[in-house]
């Protein structure tokens, strides 16, 4: 466990911020596609907001404790996760409405990256953002913008795999027919694939993530 210096307090602070925001984002984003589709599930119950306290409500282990635990536990790293509420039989009267609501969710978070990544390069242009030693900014603005951009880069590409139930799980069905989805939907309930599928995604996006994050820096970096 590193030491509790008040730099990485300071960062774990950023971090948190950033997270609860993003992930908020992130939620609310799945919840009003999904009203928009035509399931108020998430809306009765609060989601379809900016307010993160709905969020965490529903979600108080995956959005407080374990970002925090994992911040501290993985030498700067931090992990969570959250859910909006929604109707299985809406989802399977309308599988590519429910796929579009599962995109909204990691496209809020690459809005969210290239607002952080737009931030850096226009403060860069004006001399307001000064990079240090192994590409990591100076001053406060810039580190939130810096950990705005690299969070919700991490939070995108890790939604997106194909694998349950991560929301790319959903997506692909905007590459079947409604009926072909249909069937998908019944297999995934009808098996467990949540633990194994997250520690599947786990192996995969430690292999894939750093070419990626590499290739995206060097384009919008």
């Amino acid at each position: 466990m590193p030491n509790f210096t008040p730099q990485l307090l300071m960062i774990g602070f950023i971090y948190y911020i950033v997270f609860l925001f993003s992930t908020t984002c992130h939620e609310a984003a799945h919840a009003l596609v999904a009203k928009l589709g035509g399931d108020n599930t998430a809306e009765l119950g609060g989601q379809v907001s900016l307010n993160p306290i709905p969020h965490i409500r529903r979600s108080p282990y995956g959005m407080v404790v374990f970002p925090i635990l994992s911040f501290f536990l993985m030498n700067g790293g931090m992990i969570g996760f959250a859910s909006a509420p929604y109707d299985p039989n809406w989802a399977r009267r309308h599988p590519h409405r429910s796929a579009l609501m599962a995109l909204a969710g990691p496209a809020t978070n690459f809005t969210l990256m290239i607002l952080g990544a737009a931030g850096l390069r226009i403060g860069a242009a004006f001399h307001w953002v000064e990079w240090g030693p192994g590409g990591v900014p100076h001053g406060f603005p810039a580190v939130i913008l810096f950990v705005l951009f690299s969070l919700n880069l991490l939070l995108g590409v890790f939604n997106l795999l194909p694998v349950p139930p991560l929301d790319g799980s959903s997506v692909i069905m905007l590459l079947m027919t409604e009926d072909r989805a249909r069937g998908y939907l019944d297999w995934i309930r009808g098996g467990t694939f949540a633990l194994p599928g997250i520690l599947v995604s786990l192996v995969i996006f430690r292999y894939i993530f750093p070419p990626v994050e590499s290739f995206i820096e060097s384009i919008l970096l």
